[in-house]
């Protein structure tokens, strides 16, 4: 499904994602993966081992390798639950992975939640799409914490958001209709956006003090943005040490996404065979 791959600077970038692949779950995992335009690191870690967390994780690639796709979501449960609710996003995103716009995906995606979810379950989600062809990176939150964004050319850490509090994107099954604004950036050359659940920023140290999103913005300030393969280790070693040690009292799920500035590459002639073969139903996902 996926095949090895380094980068130009000699480091190891992991899986390199073919045309129409999707990738994640809701397991343990630590990954690294490739797509035009960005190399992508994924750490999750269910709660106290579990086989399944409340976190739901996902990148996919479209048939032509320009449109990527990821969806961070922290779903209100835990277990057969959370797992069913892991396909059900799979399913969407198969079935939206060649459109551009995300609009239908996340209009989906709360639809079918709300459906499945009783009146006390929910989920926020992050869900971002990134055009190679324009370098563009489209973002939908859906009450979920705030994306962390570093822009190489200002050489500066920020929240990455346009005011989408004030827009009032719900959690996902809370409303089918809610119109869940999104926005759109321009990312450069080395900018790294970095996607994660709440238990980062509700990571608290020994006294009970939370982190919050501009704790966690000054921790990410610290470090070096030279080796985004680095970033969220040591993020994440930074969040231990802040807890004294203690072990987290949630998932924990952290996405780096690094802009490595590359276009979209033609597809092989086997890749197109293969793209084919999983449109018309001749091969699976």
């Amino acid at each position: 499904m996926l095949s090895n791959s380094s980068g130009p600077d000699g480091h190891d970038h992991g899986l390199t994602m073919r045309c129409m692949e999707i990738r994640g779950g809701s397991r343990a995992v630590e990954e690294a993966i490739e797509t035009p335009g960005l190399d992508a690191w994924v750490f999750s870690r269910p709660y106290e081992g579990a086989e399944n967390g409340g976190d739901v994780y996902y990148v996919s690639l479209c048939g032509g390798g320009v449109i990527t796709r990821v969806v961070v979501a922290d779903v209100s449960g835990h277990g057969a639950s959370v797992s069913s609710f892991s396909s059900n996003l799979r399913e969407i995103m198969r079935k939206n992975i060649n459109t551009k716009s995300q609009t239908r995906l996340v209009r989906a995606l709360n639809r079918e939640f709300g459906q499945k979810a009783d009146s006390f379950r929910f989920a926020t989600a992050v869900v971002a799409t990134y055009l190679a062809t324009h370098k563009s990176f489209t973002v939908c939150n859906a009450g979920h914490p705030r994306p962390l964004w570093y822009r190489a050319r200002l050489n500066q850490w920020s929240l990455l958001d346009k005011n989408v509090a004030e827009t009032g994107n719900l959690p996902l099954g809370l409303d089918d209709d809610s119109a869940y604004h999104q926005f759109a950036v321009t990312l450069g050359q080395d900018d790294v956006v970095l996607l994660y659940t709440d238990a980062l920023s509700e990571a608290s140290d020994e006294s009970g003090k939370m982190l919050g999103e501009e704790g966690l913005l000054e921790l990410a300030r610290s470090l070096d943005p030279s080796r985004p393969d680095r970033i969220g280790p040591e993020l994440l070693t930074a969040i231990d040490k802040l807890r004294g040690g203690r072990p987290s009292d949630d998932d924990v799920t952290l996405l780096t996404l690094h802009h490595n500035g590359e276009g979209p590459r033609p597809p092989k002639l086997g890749e197109k065979v293969e793209v084919y073969a999983k449109f018309f139903g001749l091969k699976t996902y």
